[in-house]
């Protein structure tokens, strides 16, 4: 049994800033987060067993300026890990009938050239659509952040890709962008809207959205900083980052644990798609960490994970489904990369 997002936000209200985990565990995971703590930018830090919080805590800073500490509460821009909400929302979709898994993309967006007719919903939830990344295709007299529709502009004026679809795999911002647009013109609604009715509020996400310039704003904001000849410097936007369906979410650890209760039954989503979401689609190539991907989700042996990086931030959420086990780590930083730090915690719980 896990608890209720009503229980677990009550177990988490009631759980002190600092939780107290076993006396075993508490020095290791603090000596692996040494390097956020202090006057620097820092990270929040979660560790949930069975939906029980075991360490809840932030360290270092999430606004250097103001000196503003990080808490659990501290909204962090997710990068990609928002790619799982934005798969989500495809398989809402398709729940609801609004759409199918097999749809041309073209279909949802015409304006596409002739070569992008093969390429399906599905293709793109795990990468396998072959689509060039608006990275490669950004003129380099860019001044201006892209948004969606400049990334559609830019995919529907090139008839390249980078192999047929569904015959590889290549991790792809272009793909999740196109998906968020897929969800607008499904829903009729925006992607900020969709994802608040449909995922966040029914979740009690209070403080989770998909920022947009002009839109509400992030209540307990981390900035991004990088460091550059030993001091930090603010580094929270780029040219890339008001893209929205492949990495726009702000959210905390604390609402993410929320997130990670719905994935064990289906105040959500159902039991189809969940397993569509976990399920290996494809072997993932040209990336440091063997794994399979499933639909906005890595596969690693027993875990699903997935990991968000912009410029200023690194995020890592990591879930041991059959331990009922996961930890989350958001940092406002653009080093070190969390993952490892994840798993070297994680030693400490799951030793036999």
């Amino acid at each position: 049994m896990f608890p209720s997002v009503f229980a677990l936000t009550a177990m988490l209200m009631l759980s002190a800033h600092t939780s107290a985990p076993p006396k075993s565990v508490a020095p290791s995971a603090d000596a692996l987060m040494r390097k956020y703590d202090g006057d620097v930018p820092g990270a929040s830090l979660l560790v949930i067993k069975d939906g029980k919080p075991l360490i809840r805590r932030g360290y270092g800073m999430a606004d250097l300026e103001q000196h503003i500490a990080a808490t659990p509460a501290t909204d962090y821009r997710l990068a990609s890990v928002s790619k799982q909400f934005t798969a989500a929302s495809i398989l809402l979709l398709s729940e609801d009938g609004k759409l199918t898994l097999d749809d041309s993309i073209r279909h949802w967006l015409p304006s596409l050239p002739a070569s992008t007719d093969k390429v399906t919903l599905r293709e793109l939830l795990s990468h396998t659509g072959g689509l060039i990344d608006y990275e490669d295709l950004m003129p380099p007299t860019t001044t201006e952040q892209l948004n969606d529709q400049d990334v559609l502009h830019m995919l529907s004026a090139t008839s390249k890709n980078y192999f047929p679809p569904g015959s590889a795999y290549r991790y792809s911002n272009s793909g999740y962008v196109l998906l968020g647009l897929v969800v607008e013109k499904a829903s009729g609604e925006s992607l900020p809207a969709f994802m608040r009715q449909r995922i966040f509020k029914p979740l009690h996400m209070d403080h989770t959205l998909m920022y947009v310039r002009g839109g509400p704003e992030i209540s307990h904001r981390a900035y991004g900083y990088s460091e550059e000849h030993g001091t930090w410097k603010r580094t929270d936007q780029d040219l890339t980052s008001a893209t929205r369906g492949d990495g726009g979410i702000y959210s905390s650890v604390d609402d993410l644990a929320k997130w990670d209760a719905a994935s064990y039954d289906h105040r959500l989503l159902s039991d189809a798609s969940r397993k569509l979401a976990y399920s290996a689609h494809a072997k993932v190539v040209g990336e440091p960490y063997e794994a399979n991907y499933g639909f906005g989700w890595r596969i690693t042996g027993d875990t699903v994970w997935h990991s968000g990086e912009s410029i200023g931030f690194r995020n890592v959420i990591v879930r041991w489904p059959k331990q009922h086990f996961t930890i989350i780590l958001l940092s406002n930083r653009n080093a070190p990369e969390p993952y490892r730090t994840v798993l070297a915690i994680a030693e400490s719980f799951l030793a036999p």
